[in-house]
């Protein structure tokens, strides 16, 4: 008698990691899911970026902010 209940825990363990696994997010939903997060933190820093380029007196510094800024935006392009 024990061994049929043991017989049922294992098998209620199986179901229940089946189920586990059936519930994970497909892998497309994660890669869409990081998309999400690198165009957030590309649009965090463009944002940064201007507001530098906007304080920035020196004509190199500014240089060096507007070529940051291309890049930004043709990260972001690039993920749309």
């Amino acid at each position: 008698m024990a061994r049929g209940f043991e017989s049922k825990a294992v098998a209620d363990q199986q179901e229940s990691a089946q189920e586990r696994r059936r519930r994970r997010t497909p892998p497309e939903a994660a890669i869409d899911a990081k998309r999400v997060v690198r165009v957030r933190q590309l649009e965090l820093a463009r944002v940064d970026v201007e507001r530098r380029l906007a304080e920035a007196a020196s004509p190199a510094h500014r240089q060096m902010l507007e070529l940051a800024l291309r890049a930004l935006q043709e990260d972001l392009r690039a993920l749309e």
